[in-house]
């Protein structure tokens, strides 16, 4: 069945006739999206609540000036920094949330990762739950979000019960100069997990086109693997679930003795609605969950909902990030350039003993996207001139472990004006990184004696791009030092559950949507068991 005809087929209107359910999810990306899957086949009523609307499918989704300069689909947010400043965030209010831009790379976190770590910067802590626990759920994300790659390329990986339930995506003559030349440079690049709807062996049937828009950009065809397409959709195949649009949720009401949640507060087309669950799940993003929770202090929870530890919005990270375009005399005519990642110096390196981080090839870039990230310093450059800078770039994204801090927090005034205080870790492992990479392109076009050395234009990723962000509503067996249980439930409320991305106790140095989503998978788990007669 066609993953965008799904919903057709349900017998009962998608928008809830009613105001009782059995869970409520409050947010449909990643998190939400995918629990509302886990959860659709127990016969339980459903209610996901999407602040947004559907993204619309037309053809400004693949327009680079109008996703990258104009900013079409970014939220009209305005939040502050801890100096006061405003800046609009990176954030995106639809149907499948921030998962509908992401590049959709699903990486499992390694096996140290749940290992306290020692970086440059300090200690990453240890998760209460370890690899062993998640891997089946890591089994069953990589299904559902059609992750493709190839298991004993990466000699960091965590070890799989089973390979990849789809093929790697095969690399383009270009990407596979590139391996080939890391290999003979002693590194051990791998094909990097990508979830897309992808058929190449049949590519008539396949959703995937392979064009050079899937980092970034909304899908047109529906074929990457996003909170909407993988989890909202498949959910509303069943007639037991529901789902409203343009409902922000601005609070949770308790019982008079502050035990459960009793009451969600919508705000829909200005109007106020009003709804009930059994479960109350929030998963509207690690911020603004931490807001919503901020924002729902009543007198028997003062500092805000789930709070008693006063660990709500803090140890907010969101990785120490770098884009990367390396400008070579060499031509790069790849169009899905996403084949390639590199861990190497995940952990370090005989030169510098802690953590550096990850590298993985980010989607083409164009003269229209260069513009985007670099606006002040492109600002007189026509877009024809940076479409030939372009034409002879390799794209790399570099990520290094940002580190929980107490005071890296979210923070709301009695308005719900986030603001978000914030001090960059790691920079000095993320600099060596980006050293390493340097270093060793260098040495390989020297190696390929090339007339020309390369130039590069390194981006860092300001306090606005909050697309990785993690962190704000920890999970652990101590009330007093984090926020939710092992089940993700609020150790202060019997009913309420946090499940997105702000679970996270660290951050690790790969993308975090794989396992948001395994995790999403594991916790339905729980619920279905927890509710069952």
């Amino acid at each position: 069945m066609d993953l965008c005809t799904r919903a057709a087929h349900r017998t009962t209107p998608v928008e809830p006739q009613g105001e009782a359910f059995d869970v409520v999810i409050i947010g449909s990306g990643a998190g939400g999206g995918t629990l509302a899957r886990a959860l659709a086949d127990s016969g339980l009523s459903i209610l996901i609540l999407e602040r947004g609307g559907w993204l619309p499918r037309e053809p400004q989704n693949w327009d680079p000036v109008e996703v990258f300069q104009k900013n079409r689909y970014v939220s009209q947010d305005i939040w502050k920094d801890q100096h006061g400043t405003s800046f609009q965030p990176g954030s995106h209010y639809f149907v499948g949330g921030a998962s509908k831009m992401y590049g959709a790379a699903h990486f499992r976190l390694r096996e140290r990762d749940f290992e306290s770590v020692m970086h440059v910067d300090g200690e990453s802590p240890e998760w209460p739950l370890k690899y062993d626990v998640f891997e089946p759920y890591y089994r069953k994300a990589e299904e559902w979000y059609h992750v493709h790659g190839l298991r004993g390329e990466d000699p960091f990986e965590p070890p799989a019960s089973s390979p990849y339930p789809y093929a790697p995506i095969s690399h383009e003559p270009r990407m596979q100069k590139l391996v080939d030349d890391l290999r003979s440079a002693g590194l051990h690049p791998f094909h990097q997990p990508t979830g897309v709807a992808l058929n190449e062996s049949d590519p008539a049937f396949s959703a995937c086109v392979r064009c050079n828009r899937c980092d970034g950009f909304p899908c047109l065809v529906h074929a990457k693997g996003d909170g909407e397409v993988m989890g909202v959709r498949p959910a509303l195949d069943h007639d037991n679930v529901f789902l409203l649009t343009d409902a922000e949720v601005v609070r949770l009401q308790t019982d008079e003795k502050g035990h459960e949640v009793s009451e969600v507060v919508v705000k829909h087309k200005g109007q106020e609605r009003r709804f009930k669950g059994s479960i109350v799940v929030v998963s509207a993003g690690a911020a603004n969950s931490a807001r919503l929770l901020l924002m729902s202090a009543n007198d028997a929870h003062p500092r805000g909902l789930a709070n008693r530890s006063d660990q709500v919005g803090r140890n907010y990270m969101y990785h120490n990030c770098k884009a990367v375009v390396a400008l070579a005399h060499e031509p790069n005519p790849t169009v899905f350039q996403k084949t390639v990642a590199i861990n190497d110096w995940y952990f370090g390196d005989n030169d510098f003993d802690f953590p550096m981080g990850h590298v993985q090839m980010t989607g083409k870039t164009n003269g229209a996207m260069m513009k985007g990230y670099k606006p002040r310093l492109t600002a007189l450059a026509p877009t024809w001139s940076m479409d030939k800078l372009a034409e002879h770039s390799l794209d790399f994204w570099m990520q290094t472990e940002d580190l929980p801090r107490a005071d890296n927090r979210v923070t709301v005034d009695r308005n719900g004006q986030i603001t978000l205080s914030y001090t960059a870790t790691n920079n000095r492992a993320s600099e060596e990184l980006i050293h390493r990479l340097e270093g060793l392109l260098d040495k390989l076009y020297l190696q390929n004696h090339l007339a020309e050395r390369q130039v590069y234009f390194a981006s860092a990723m300001e306090l606005a791009a909050v697309g990785h962000q993690c962190g704000t509503c920890r999970f652990g067996t101590d009330p007093t030092t984090s926020v939710l249980d092992l089940n993700c439930k609020a150790h202060d409320l019997d009913n309420l559950y946090v499940v997105d991305t702000s679970f996270f106790p660290s951050s690790s140095a790969v993308n975090p949507s794989l396992t948001t989503i395994a995790n999403a998978i594991r916790v339905g788990e729980h619920l279905v068991e927890r509710l069952k007669p």
